[in-house]
């Protein structure tokens, strides 16, 4: 019998799921692992959904998403984001990976390259592999404050890049690239004529400002970009995203629907319409929460003397670990198993997260500080033990 496909047995699995699974092992494991909001969908986004049902609302949709649900979006984006945009450019998905996954197909060709930030979401590199790309990792580092270096990008460019991928505010790191700094990056691609797609799903989810600066604002006809209700809204399982993307492109994200996905089913994007729509105060509440959780994590980070990144936006703190001399791996597994904390390696997000492990900050504060508090005991033991 032949052989199944050679990239997907050679792809390996998310580090997120399989620390989540080894987690579901553990008798009262402090899950601080999985980027899953511990808040429920607001009722008010609950209630859109059954009366959508009830009424029928059941049916195949258009693939780029129903109309109305279409124009309030192109008004979220003008009035929340800054961005000029118009219904027809955008399109609705089923989750914010489904808008990549149809970003990366109808901009790449197999064996095009793609440069993806490193740590980044697991996923980018995934999505590449599935694809038959080429995804380059660019290093974000510490003392750059995780974001993108431009010379550093530039070195990597080749003549068969076709894209480059941008993500903040950062999973995991939280940074937030500046507008001055968008500028340059799309100055960089311009000069070349390189596709930006841009992932700022967490862009309500910040701690100094409204929302993250938008990087289609300096060149829209170059960006797509992608956003999502499941972190903003916390409706992870509801699967509803949506790209804005220039009007050349946005067909081709619609045409990749219908092979793949077909359409966001109906009652799903009511509750998508009643969540942009409606009162943003469940919003605030939970980003105020975020806050709080973020000032006490990093309160008992910064007694302990672990070095850590505070994050602008999203709700992952990155913690350095290296002081330990465990790998990131190690040091999750070790720590699961001796004080039953879940947290995800550095390394599953490239190779430039050894060292460090990434906490989410989407637990009960209770719970959040017990779980950092027993990791900053072991990283203390665990380094004078190596010592």
């Amino acid at each position: 019998m032949r052989e199944p496909s050679s990239a997907i047995q050679q792809m390996g699995r998310s580090g997120i799921r399989e620390i989540f699974d080894l987690a579901n092992t553990i008798p009262d494991a402090l899950h601080l692992e999985m980027a899953e909001p511990d808040f429920p969908t607001p009722a008010h986004i609950v209630e859109a959904a059954h009366r959508a049902a009830v009424a029928g609302v059941t049916t195949y949709t258009p693939n780029a998403g129903i109309p109305e649900l279409r124009e309030a979006l192109a008004d979220k984006i003008a009035t929340r984001n800054g961005v000029e945009a118009a219904a027809d450019r955008v399109v609705v998905t089923p989750g914010a990976i489904a808008a990549l996954f149809s970003s990366f197909l109808a901009l790449c060709d197999p064996g095009d390259q793609v440069l993806i930030p490193d740590p980044g979401w697991p996923n980018y590199a995934m999505i590449a592999t599935m694809q038959r790309l080429d995804a380059v990792r660019y290093p974000l580092r510490f003392d750059q404050g995780f974001t993108p270096d431009p010379e550093t990008i530039e070195r990597l460019i080749t003549p068969k890049t076709k894209a480059i991928l941008l993500n903040s505010p950062s999973n995991p790191t939280g940074a937030i690239l500046e507008g001055s700094e968008l500028a340059t990056l799309l100055e960089l691609a311009a000069d070349h004529d390189l596709w930006v797609i841009s992932d700022e799903v967490y862009d309500e989810i910040v701690f100094d400002r409204s929302v993250a600066p938008a990087a289609a604002a300096h060149d829209p006809d170059r960006v797509v970009t992608v956003w999502s209700f499941s972190k903003t809204y916390s409706m992870t399982g509801w699967r509803v995203g949506y790209a804005l993307a220039p009007r050349s492109l946005s067909s081709l994200l619609v045409k990749t629907q219908e092979p793949t996905t077909a359409c966001v089913n109906g009652p799903a994007q009511m509750a998508a319409l009643e969540a942009v729509t409606g009162p943003q105060s469940v919003v605030a509440g939970m980003v105020s929460e975020y806050r709080t959780r973020r000032d006490a994590a990093v309160g008992i980070l910064t007694g302990a003397g672990i070095p850590h990144s505070v994050p602008s936006g999203a709700f992952y703190l990155w913690i350095d670990v290296s002081g330990t001399g465990i790998s990131s791996a190690d040091f999750c597994r070790r720590l699961l198993h001796s004080c039953q904390v879940a947290v995800t390696p550095g390394s599953a997000f490239g190779r430039s997260g050894e060292g460090f492990v990434r906490v989410s900050l989407a637990s009960e504060t209770g719970l959040l500080t017990e779980g950092i508090g027993r990791l900053a005991t072991s990283v203390e033991a665990w380094s004078t033990a190596d010592r």
